[in-house]
């Protein structure tokens, strides 16, 4: 049986759901942005999408914290 050859797909990041757009725009800021956009997210290292996780969980907790506090006023 032959092993399949796992192709690199770039990314496009026009038609994105709001979760992806986040996603993407930490990836960006962490200046992975055109590393995904050519090579697609299975080319990061553990190490690059940790770091994208963590500030995605982040930036969700802090969104969660404005709301919030929007509703108490």
């Amino acid at each position: 049986m032959e092993k399949k050859k796992k192709k690199k797909e770039g990314f496009d990041p026009r038609n994105l759901k709001p979760e992806e757009m986040l996603k993407f725009e930490i990836a960006e800021e962490l200046g992975l942005g055109d590393k995904v956009i050519r090579e697609g997210w299975r080319s990061l290292t553990a190490k690059e999408s940790g770091r994208i996780g963590g500030l995605i969980t982040k930036r969700k907790k802090e969104m969660k914290k404005a709301a919030m506090e929007q509703e108490e006023e």
